[in-house]
């Protein structure tokens, strides 16, 4: 009979608890939003209502831009050049507004969840 060795078990353990989340997370849908000109392109981004997502940012401005929510409550501050991400939880059906709080008048978009 053989006994397993418990050094192997505890990598195994190890390994399966990082790769977890890992996996977890290269699954979520991914929409890329783009910052130029003091707006955001698309301006309306469509996800599936009920699930996590993430939305990526990038800032092709001349400064800073900052995407912003109010509902559910999101910042996310981009420098010029850089792209950033956010992850969302599970939306409910419904139109949700963003902005960007560097170009307020111009940088404003929609999120729809169906």
């Amino acid at each position: 009979m053989c006994t397993p060795n418990p050094r192997w078990l505890r990598a195994a353990f190890w390994a399966a608890l990082v790769a977890l989340p890992l996996a977890a997370q290269a699954e979520l849908p991914t929409f890329s939003l783009v910052a130029e000109n003091g707006r955001f392109s698309p301006t309306t981004l469509e996800v599936p209502a009920n699930t996590r997502f993430k939305i990526e940012l990038t800032n092709l401005n001349a400064g800073p831009e900052e995407f912003e929510t109010t509902n559910p409550m999101k910042e996310l501050v981009v420098a010029p050049g850089s792209t950033r991400s956010t992850v969302f939880p599970p939306l409910k059906p419904g139109t949700y507004p963003f902005f960007g709080e560097f170009h307020r008048e111009t940088a404003q978009g929609q999120i729809i969840a169906r």
